[in-house]
């Protein structure tokens, strides 16, 4: 199987004026951004709390936090998951020095994918060989389900 084509994202860290709306929510509730992005991303809505609580704590044990660990961790993620050009060396710096302008960024690409999660039944199906004259076979595929052939 071919590896697909690595993309650009479809728009740059600094590209505010393409989506001002969403630049514009980023500003005036930025953690409802970060929530947002993480739940429309598939992740857990509270995930970005990290962000904000474990440079605190770990401060307070005496352990230096540099990175946001949410931000880097799903920028890269959706770089792997869409297959966008990059390194972890860039995740870091534009979580480092533009953390407000990634979870931005991660929005306007989740917008131009449409992206919802969606779940895939690969289960596949079963296979029956009924005799002619035979009576109706009937079979429970999933729980509740009942099949039958004739």
């Amino acid at each position: 199987m071919a590896a697909q084509p690595l993309t650009e994202w479809s728009n740059g860290l600094c590209d505010c004026f393409e989506d001002a709306s969403t630049c514009c929510y980023g500003f005036w509730c930025c953690p409802c951004l970060a929530c947002t992005v993480s739940g429309k991303f598939g992740e857990n809505q509270c995930l970005p709390l990290c962000d904000i609580c474990s440079p605190a704590v770990l401060t307070a044990c005496g352990i230096p936090l540099f990175v946001p660990p949410a931000v880097l961790s799903l920028r890269v993620a959706m770089r792997n998951r869409y297959g966008i050009k990059g390194s972890i060396c860039k995740d870091i710096a534009a979580s480092c020095f533009c953390v407000w302008c990634s979870w931005c960024q991660m929005h306007r690409e989740l917008k131009h994918r449409n992206q919802a999660p969606t779940v895939v039944n690969m289960q596949p199906a079963p296979v029956v060989m009924v005799q002619r004259g035979a009576p109706p076979a009937v079979f429970m595929n999933q729980p509740g389900v009942i099949m039958s052939s004739y």
